[in-house]
């Protein structure tokens, strides 16, 4: 498993870059991107992950095959992982593969938390990333913060251009209106309200219990700005009560896309 190893910045200069060095192995790169800490101790950053030609990498529920990101934050370093966020990925299916993730680059956008004084982040990161074959990619990637209020527009401009790719927020004009789980568990109908008139099916993903997800479309009808859609529920875990559990949806309709909560009583 290839392994790229990080380093610590000495003191920042303007000209100089709060991201670590980039980690490579057969698939692709990733590098850590940081903003310094707000009043609050609050970083943004982001996992930037670059797959070469023909390779993909995952979303966090990847499909049959895939393995999903997982980042972990080196204990006692004053700086805690709060969220990871995923930009809209794509139903990548043939023959031999049905999987949700990326075909191009991305950056996941991370939330962290840090304690007053904090100078660098460390952190590991391991990810999938496919041709013929899955590679598990781990890199140890460490980063200098800067001085509160230094400028840093490249990381910025990657960072803003990471979260403008996340899914809306659900609205009145793009929403999940209702969904019903059929009494043997095998079916899920939807029925959503889209934001444009448009003859073309949309891709709906539904991400069951962690480690789950479901993207065979059954039945689907598009009537302007209204679909009802039935995706096929694969096998659930064991035993598996649904009752008081939470499912999503993400819905990709073109260049927009919503991911919707699914409450089950």
């Amino acid at each position: 498993m290839p392994l790229g190893l990080g380093f610590s910045l000495p003191a920042l200069s303007p000209a100089q870059a709060a991201t670590s060095a980039w980690a490579e192995n057969a698939g692709g790169r990733m590098r850590l991107v940081a903003l310094s800490p707000d009043d609050n101790g609050k970083i943004r950053a982001g996992l930037q992950i670059e797959p070469n030609a023909g390779w993909i990498t995952y979303w966090r529920e990847p499909g049959n095959t895939g393995i999903p990101p997982q980042i972990v934050i080196a204990p006692g370093t004053g700086v805690t992982l709060d969220k990871i966020s995923y930009p809209i990925p794509k139903h990548i299916k043939s023959d031999e593969i049905d999987d949700v993730g990326y075909d191009a680059p991305v950056t996941l956008p991370l939330t962290l938390s840090a304690k007053s004084g904090v100078t660098e982040i460390k952190a590991q990161a391991f990810i999938g990333i496919c041709k013929d074959i899955c590679v598990p990619f781990q890199a140890d990637l460490t980063v200098a913060l800067p001085a509160a209020g230094q400028s840093q527009p490249q990381e910025e401009a990657i960072l803003d251009a990471a979260e403008a790719r996340l899914p809306e927020a659900s609205s009145s004009e793009f929403k999940v209106t209702e969904h019903t789980l059929s009494p043997d568990r095998t079916e899920l109908k939807l029925d959503i309200t889209l934001p444009d008139i448009g003859d073309t099916t949309p891709d709906v993903i539904v991400a069951g219990p962690s480690g789950y997800v479901f993207t065979k479309q059954l039945m689907s009808k598009r009537d302007g700005t209204a679909l009802t859609t039935t995706v096929a529920i694969g096998k659930l875990p064991r035993n598996y009560d649904i009752s008081g559990k939470s499912w999503s949806a993400l819905v990709i309709d073109g260049a927009r896309a919503i991911e919707s909560p699914l409450a089950f009583d």
